[in-house]
């Protein structure tokens, strides 16, 4: 549970950063957290380099691809409706899929990792050292976004940015630089998330897919903008999944989730934890 949630916070922190602060829906998420997956896969299967190396190339790789995806589709697109952007989104979703199906093939692939098969044992409880890895990589991430949004320049411009970009932009914030730094801080956690989960689990096209759809779940649950809430979000969602899986059925893991999702949006639709909106 702790290891799902960790990495659910990561898809979820960067959802909401650029769905709170650039209003684009990001139908691209899941595909780029498949592409972590991948950069993992390449760097210790293809390339054979250090397995602990692959993680900080997965998030760069992330973070540029994030930014190319700004800067090509996004930023002409500035100023056009919603509906006009949602569009743009989802042809590069498919596209960037249809190309990975292309590269890779539809069979799975899996990477290999330095830890020990046998788990880690303290009393009754045994845990593999690969859950420890991803669980402990996760949170230092979170930090670090949380550190970078809440204690540095660039973060609080990115706040100001949230709460009115026209003033922002009128108080010496480049504002065109915000929402590219955005979209590529929010790409290099997804990727993250991507490439902690592929040596979990198995790599393929379609893995993000899901994971895009949770993600959009935790911004419902956190609430749009609210990083704590998405961390607080992603933990509910893994912890929902775990009970319906272990109380009902394996085959209601995911419908569990969402049961919840449709709560909040009925009794509290601006989130468990919302923030007060942009006022621009």
């Amino acid at each position: 549970m702790l290891v799902l949630g960790g990495t659910y916070a990561l898809l979820g922190i960067g959802l909401t950063l650029i769905f709170g602060i650039m209003n684009v829906v990001n139908f691209t998420h899941g595909v780029l957290y498949t592409f972590g997956a991948y950069i993992m896969f390449i760097v210790v299967q293809q390339l054979g380099l250090n397995f602990f190396l692959a993680l900080p190339v997965a998030v760069l790789a992330g973070w540029l691809l994030g930014a190319a995806i700004e800067l090509t589709l996004l930023r002409p697109l500035r100023g056009s409706d919603i509906d006009t952007t949602m569009l743009v989104m989802i042809g590069a979703w498919i596209a960037m899929q249809s190309g990975a199906l292309w590269i890779w093939g539809g069979v799975a692939k899996s990477v290999a990792t330095p830890f020990p098969e046998a788990p880690l044992v303290l009393g009754p409880v045994s845990v593999s050292w690969l859950r420890l890895f991803v669980l402990a990589a996760a949170a230092m991430l979170i930090l670090v976004t949380y550190l970078l949004i809440n204690k540095t320049s660039l973060g609080r411009a990115m706040r100001a940015t949230f709460q009115d970009h026209d003033t922002a932009s009128l108080m010496g914030v480049n504002v065109d630089m915000i929402y590219t730094s955005t979209f590529a801080i929010g790409s290099s956690l997804a990727a993250a998330a991507g490439a902690l989960l592929g040596p979990v689990y198995v790599i393929f096209p379609q893995m993000g897919d899901l994971a895009a759809v949770k993600a959009f779940a935790i911004v419902i649950l956190g609430g749009l903008g609210n990083i704590t809430g998405a961390v607080i979000g992603g933990f509910i969602l893994a912890l929902a999944e775990e009970l319906g899986a272990g109380y009902v059925s394996s085959g209601y893991r995911d419908a569990m989730g969402f049961l919840i999702i449709i709560a909040v949006l009925i009794f509290r639709p601006t989130g468990l934890f919302a923030r007060a909106e942009r006022v621009g």
